[in-house]
């Protein structure tokens, strides 16, 4: 189906969310309509939400008569549904499972590193904040290592990947997370930056430093 003939659909979502911005990154990359519907914890608590998400968590996105959680699944669905054959989600073996790859990281390392930082950092989340750091120095050098020979994450194009490792990767500093010694993430977070369509998370202050 072409964007623009599709639907438009309802994403559940709060402005401060990674997992949030990288899904509407995507439906505003893919020039897809949409409707965010403000969902902090109070609404998350409701019967309505659970009936939509069990687990009361964000983001959710409603097409139709689908409904869809996880933001990656939700990222996968999209391509799928309205970009097939795109270069956000390779159909070839080998970049499919690269793609794979850094989703798995994304939903791993950067939710358990950078994200797990800025969590405790900003909102007091209670969550081992020296794991975070070690996991984050691990995660980044790792990037770092592998942005300098490619300019994005999975393929020589950006994917779902890009998006989904971005979000908590580019605020990270706001978990007292320095990119500073990272060029070649700060060249590929220009990169991503770039890409018609793109807007930033509302900006949050930079801890000081210890």
């Amino acid at each position: 189906m072409s964007p623009l003939n599709a639907p438009t659909l309802k994403l559940y979502a709060t402005a401060l969310s990674g997992h949030c911005h990288r899904v509407a990154l995507l439906l505003r990359m893919l020039n897809l309509p949409y409707e965010t519907v403000d969902a902090p914890a109070s609404v998350r608590q409701s019967a309505e939400y659970l009936q939509l998400n069990p687990l009361g968590q964000i983001p959710v996105l409603v097409d139709a008569k689908q409904v869809l959680t996880d933001s990656n699944a939700i990222m996968v669905y999209l391509v799928k549904r309205y970009a097939a054959g795109s270069h956000w989600l390779p159909e070839e073996a080998v970049p499919a499972a690269q793609v794979q790859a850094w989703l798995s990281k994304a939903a791993g390392e950067v939710r358990y590193g950078p994200a797990s930082c800025r969590m405790v950092m900003q909102f007091g989340t209670d969550e081992p904040l020296a794991f975070a750091q070690t996991l984050s120095a691990r995660l980044l050098t790792l990037m770092e290592q592998h942005l300098s020979e490619h300019h994005y994450l999975a393929t020589d194009k950006p994917t779902i990947a890009d998006l989904a490792c971005y979000s908590y990767v580019a605020v990270a500093p706001e978990g007292g997370v320095s990119l500073d010694s990272y060029p070649a993430i700060g060249r590929w977070v220009s990169r991503i930056q770039a890409l018609p369509g793109f807007f930033a998370m509302p900006a949050l202050p930079i801890p000081a430093k210890v």
